[in-house]
């Protein structure tokens, strides 16, 4: 079974709020520690603009503003991760899980996640980072009242998330408030430890 292979790699789940850093963090781990960066945002778009069948069932459903299926998103991860699973010194799930679902099904797919970095800032500075993009990013969703909804979507759907996976004890907690370095060495010192 294709999966088999992920078996022992080490699976990082990164959580955070829009405008918290993650995509940065994440860019500096790949760099330091030759993980493997997967986005399932970034899946999906490529996906869509390879024009295959999946990529043309998913641009329809995307079109239509409907979520794509659970199943489809892991198949897809499954497959990016065990096309790197020879070369990759681990992986870096960035924005997922969404919900307590997702986590349960990405384990019964692929595999349990070595650790949960949840790269938390607060509210304010989220607003403050995401406004500031948006003076040069030109993402429509980047004005306070859309952010304002962003951040109550994103606390809600994963509170339970980090809820469940501090449980099993794998949840490290990063305060995104300081510079991007001060962030870097709380993740160095959570993914040092496991070696």
């Amino acid at each position: 079974m294709a999966t088999e292979k992920l078996k022992n790699s080490k699976i990082i789940f990164v959580v955070g709020g829009p405008g918290s850093g993650k995509g940065t963090q994440c860019e500096k781990i790949v760099q330091k520690y030759g993980y493997t960066h997967l986005s399932t945002g970034d899946l999906l778009r490529a996906e869509v603009s390879s024009g295959s069948e999946r990529g043309k069932k998913l641009s329809a459903i995307m079109e239509k503003g409907e979520l794509v299926p659970l199943d489809t998103v892991l198949d897809m991860l499954r497959d990016a991760m065990v096309a790197k699973a020879d070369i990759s010194k681990g992986f870096l799930i960035d924005g997922y899980p969404r919900e307590v679902k997702q986590g349960a099904e990405f384990e019964k797919k692929i595999a349990p996640p070595t650790l949960l970095l949840y790269v938390d800032a607060g509210k304010d500075t989220m607003v403050k980072r995401l406004l500031k993009r948006g003076e040069t990013s030109g993402r429509v969703d980047d004005n306070e009242e859309t952010i304002k909804k962003r951040l109550d979507t994103y606390y809600k759907a994963t509170e339970p998330v980090i809820a469940f996976y501090e449980k099993r004890g794998i949840v490290r907690k990063l305060s995104a408030e300081g510079s991007v370095d001060d962030v870097f060495v709380q993740v160095c010192t959570h993914l040092d430890a496991l070696k």
